[in-house]
Parts: C-alpha cells; structure tokens; sequence
C-alpha cells in the first residue's frame, strides 16, 4: 500500500478526505502509482496527466522524501520509504504568476 497526498481541489474532486492508501503491483513506479490513483479514483484522469500524452500537467508537481520529482522520466522507481508506506507521496498544485 501507498499513501499519496493530494491537493484541496482534487480530493474534492475525487470525494476524499486526507490521504488516500492505494495498492501498486509490482515495483512502484511513478507511472504505476498515478495509473493505481487513476483507476482507483476515474474522476481524476487528465488532472494530473495528459489524456494522450499521459505527461504532467504544466501546473502539478509530484514530491517524495523531500524531493522534487517532477521531472523524472515515468518509470523511475519510488523511494522504497514511499513503496512500503512509510512516507507518502504528494501531489502539489504549483503555484504560478508574479
């Protein structure tokens, strides 16, 4: 199980309070996560990835055991600290403007 942390609207969104607990097959992969929170919660397909492109959203940001991984190509492996629970894995709306 992992836990994954999302932000204000999209757990209106998807109807939840809190963090959500999601089971990933295999090894835990960004892509196998956001494919779990994506499958566990319909309401959520295209908010935080592209339809098509299944890329990230310009504006959403994705955070673990204090780092920025944003920008990791998707089938990069999650700290094993996410993997087992212990930590949770955020998904941040970025603020943007000046």
């Amino acid at each position: 199980m992992i836990r994954v942390v999302l932000p204000p609207h999209l757990r209106t969104l998807a109807r939840v309070d809190g963090e959500v607990a999601l089971e990933v097959g295999g090894t835990v992969t960004l892509a196998s996560a956001l494919d779990a929170l994506e499958a566990r919660y319909p309401m959520l397909r295209g908010t935080v990835r592209d339809h098509a492109t299944r890329q990230r959203r310009p504006l959403v940001r994705f955070f673990a055991c204090s780092e920025d991984l944003s920008h990791v190509p998707p089938d990069t492996p999650l700290p094993e600290a996410v993997a087992s629970g212990a930590e949770p894995f955020f998904i941040v709306g970025a603020i943007a403007g000046g």
